[in-house]
């Protein structure tokens, strides 16, 4: 299957990292490189563009598109960023933008196992490698599945899903995305059957599981900002609340100053802002885009600049 991809929010997000040429530019999540490519664009032969995705379909996807340019591309995940440049002997960035969760080639192409639409494999891997969405459903206890459709799906039927789970597979093992999906269905109240695909949310969490996507974009939001030059700036586009709560609630602790209670008569925290909002508020796809492209409903971009070191 060809890879395909949208990239939701584009100009706004390249936008925000107002590209200069002969900077140094980071796409930390390529997919079929549509930011890359404005990113490239703008630097019009200067300076230096890398690059990063997982998944290797993706990377070929991005050297096709980006023909006639010449970006570094790093089939790794953009939690190992900063070994990644060091190992390229690049020690800073000018901006770096992020564009979260599933790309469209993914979700579209029935044997990734991403889709609840499609009966396929149960596998959600980004990389292709390592443990599989088969894994987690058939080898997880039932107190474990239930946490994590609770804490990564944001599902209030997570006990009664991890137990139908848990009980299907005792007499078979659950292989494909179908199997699962009716397990799902059978799992939850008949109105909530009725009134929406139950699907999502269970899938959403078991996909984060798999790739282990909070815990790399935690640690990776801090790596990106430590390796951006004053006046650097670090664009992220969000697709569901736990990403855009992890973001928010990181940004706004590098935007902050001082934290000493209001009635203290001086500073004695010492803590200075270490970057400014672009975006007071996250900004949201147009009218325009929303009826071009669905999936851009629930995308959010939030914009930092890093500032300057306070003496």
């Amino acid at each position: 299957m060809e890879f395909s991809h949208t990239s939701v929010l584009l100009m706004p997000a390249v936008d925000g990292l107002n590209v200069h040429e002969g900077g140094i530019y980071a796409d930390c999540t390529t997919g079929g490189g549509g930011h890359s490519l404005e990113i490239a664009e703008r630097l019009a032969g200067t300076g230096k563009l890398i690059c990063f995705d997982r998944d290797k379909e993706a990377i070929e996807a991005a050297k096709k598109r980006l023909e006639g340019y010449s970006p570094v591309f790093v089939n790794r995940n953009f939690s190992e960023i900063r070994d990644a440049l060091r190992e390229l002997g690049i020690d800073h960035l000018d901006g770096a933008i992020m564009d979260l969760g599933v790309s469209s080639h993914q979700l579209d192409d029935p044997e990734r196992g991403f889709s609840f639409h499609n009966d396929a494999p149960l596998d959600m891997r980004m990389s292709g490698e390592g443990m599989s969405a088969r894994d987690v459903v058939n080898e997880y206890p039932e107190d474990k599945l239930a946490e994590i459709l609770f804490a990564y799906g944001e599902e209030k039927f997570a006990r009664g899903i991890a137990h139908g789970i848990v009980t299907a597979r005792e007499n078979a093992p659950i292989n494909t995305t179908g199997e699962l999906a009716e397990i799902i269905k059978r799992n939850v109240p008949l109105k909530v059957r009725k009134e929406k695909n139950p699907c999502r949310k269970s899938f959403q969490a078991i996909r984060i599981e798999v790739n282990g996507e909070l815990d790399a974009l935690t640690s990776a939001l801090g790596d990106i900002f430590e390796l951006l030059a004053p006046g650097g700036r670090l664009s992220v586009i969000t697709f569901h609340s736990l990403e855009d709560r992890i973001v928010k609630q990181k940004f706004r602790s590098l935007c902050e100053g001082c934290t000493c209670p209001k009635d203290f008569p001086v500073c004695v925290c010492g803590k200075k802002p270490r970057a400014v909002q672009i975006t007071r508020k996250p900004l949201t796809a147009d009218e325009a885009e929303l009826a071009a492209n669905p999936r851009s409903r629930s995308a959010k971009l939030r914009v930092i600049e890093k500032l300057p070191v306070q003496q």
